[in-house]
């Protein structure tokens, strides 16, 4: 008998097609956010999906925080260039 098969559903691994597959799924606009969210918070029985949802919704979090940022920083930037601009014509 395969060791495999002796694991309970919620304690099986996730194989290397399996982690590239959900990868692509969650990376889909909208959808991927949505089915991030149900594997996160308990749509799934299997354990190790639910961590990986949760770790890919960490990822998008900080990149969404780093890309506010970065878009914070530029904007200023750009509304100092207009008024240096403006009170450089008068």
């Amino acid at each position: 008998m395969d060791d495999y098969s002796r694991v309970p559903e919620e304690y099986r691994p996730i194989s290397m097609w399996g982690y590239f597959g959900y990868s692509i799924l969650f990376s889909i606009p909208f959808v991927g956010i949505i089915l991030i969210c149900i594997f996160s918070f308990g749509g799934s029985r299997n354990i190790n999906l639910r961590n990986y949802a949760r770790s890919y919704f960490c990822w998008l979090l900080i990149a969404a925080i780093i890309f506010v940022l970065m878009l914070m920083l530029g904007g200023t930037a750009a509304l100092q260039e207009y008024v240096r601009s403006l009170t450089a014509s008068v």
